[in-house]
């Protein structure tokens, strides 16, 4: 009985919720929307809040489907056979499409799945940690599941949800958009900032610390809570930085190295951060390389790190990772990494499909400093050198147009253009 009321109640607040939301159409939908009529098992993963549900609904909405959310504590003590009576109590036995929000709580859930799929259900998951997934869909669902990555706006999805129509062609469009481009950086993508118009500062501390805490340091039993929480923050307050494993293990006066490795990489399945690799031919080279570090949002970074100005050139840095990102997750074969060489000179991306470095980008903020140019481009073309790749660009915040420096053509494309391509 308690499980029935509890599931109806879900039902009723998914309507309620529903019904007041603003549907966002989100790129993945557009991207995955033949996943519908696929018998095999939808699984959507992605930072917590970042609009799986929603997604979700845009695939089911014209269908009739159970729901059950499994983020409410109270669901995950009872057991399959009962959860499965109570839904069919509820919706019916002729409703074979189901949605199961943060199916990760739920013991054995692959296993249940599975049986559901056998018995016929048209099944949807969502998740928001990446390996508690992918360990069991590897080992219990392999062939049977279609993975979709989600991630908070893009900034295409972000201008959508503001009713953008300016012309950006218009001295007032450009000016517009810049306007936007520059809330989108303070206060970053996730639905409820933007579409809900929630406090960004208030909202993303709580979500924060509800990851960390519930997600990580619950889920993993962290001993060294304090020392953890510091370290999360540490590298949330640094993007577009090498991290080096030792140097944190010392900073923190932590005994091992592999216990750091662990740390980040909680960071990294919770969908806080993700890492960066340095450009290598060679694959052991590129998995022993230096790291990268990036938020999975930069309004988490302006409003969660600690931070003594703002860096424009380290927000525009990880908003063109997190775009890369989002790309990769609409094509498997497109692989990002920076480049790095003895002299220590960087080139930020490069981009490679296949077995092809197919462009070389850099991102300057203000590219007018003419020490700064230069150290960007000499690094640029020795990348191009190097990978013999000629596609190169720079970009930046209101510089466009093309030059040429020995005989190599240089593109320069201000990023909400770049990013809106």
């Amino acid at each position: 009985m308690e499980l029935t009321l509890l599931l109806r109640d879900q039902k009723r607040e998914l309507d309620d919720w529903l019904k007041k939301k603003k549907i966002v159409e989100r790129e993945a939908h557009e991207s995955f929307k033949d996943v519908v009529a696929s018998k095999l098992i939808k699984v959507i993963i992605g930072a917590r809040r970042c609009g799986k549900s929603v997604l979700s609904y845009a695939f089911l909405q014209n269908e009739k489907f159970a729901y059950m959310n499994f983020d409410d504590e109270r669901l995950t003590k009872f057991d399959t056979d009962e959860i499965l009576s109570s839904f069919q109590e509820i919706y019916g036995k002729n409703v074979k499409n189901i949605l199961f929000d943060e199916i990760q709580n739920l013991d054995k859930w692959e296993l249940f799945s599975n049986r559901l799929k056998r018995q016929g259900f048209n099944i949807y998951i969502t998740g928001s940690n990446s390996r508690l997934l992918s360990k069991e869909l590897a080992t219990h669902l392999t062939g049977r599941h279609i993975t979709i990555e989600l991630f908070p706006f893009s900034f295409k999805e972000y201008l959508k949800a503001m009713d953008f129509k300016e012309d950006t062609e218009t001295t007032i469009g450009k000016g517009a958009i810049k306007r936007e481009l520059e809330n989108y950086l303070n206060n970053g993508g996730f639905p409820e900032v933007v579409v809900e118009k929630e406090d960004p500062k208030r909202y993303l501390r709580e979500l924060y610390g509800r990851i960390v805490e519930r997600d990580i340091i619950s889920r993993y039993d962290i001993a060294y809570k304090k020392t953890f929480r510091e370290i999360a923050i540490v590298l949330l307050s640094n993007p577009g930085r090498k991290i080096s494993y030792n140097k944190i293990k010392k900073q923190f006066n932590i005994k091992s190295e592999h216990t750091i490795k662990n740390y980040i990489s909680y960071l990294e399945e919770a969908y806080m951060i993700f890492l960066l690799n340095r450009f290598s031919f060679k694959p052991v080279e590129i998995e022993k390389s230096e790291k990268k570090i990036y938020a999975i949002d930069t309004g988490i970074i302006n409003n969660v790190s600690i931070k003594h100005s703002q860096d424009y050139g380290r927000l525009y840095e990880n908003l063109v990772a997190l775009e890369f990102l989002r790309k990769k997750s609409f094509n498997p074969n497109l692989e990002f990494y920076y480049w790095k060489n003895i002299q220590h000179e960087e080139v930020d991306f490069v981009v490679k499909e296949k077995l092809k470095v197919g462009q070389l980008i850099q991102v300057c903020y203000d590219i007018s400093d003419i020490d700064t140019k230069k150290r960007e481009l000499r690094a640029l073309l020795k990348a191009s050198k190097e990978l013999k790749c000629s596609n190169l660009l720079v970009i930046t915040e209101d510089k466009e147009g093309e030059e040429k420096i020995k005989n190599k053509k240089i593109k320069y494309i201000p990023l909400w253009k770049w990013l809106l391509k």
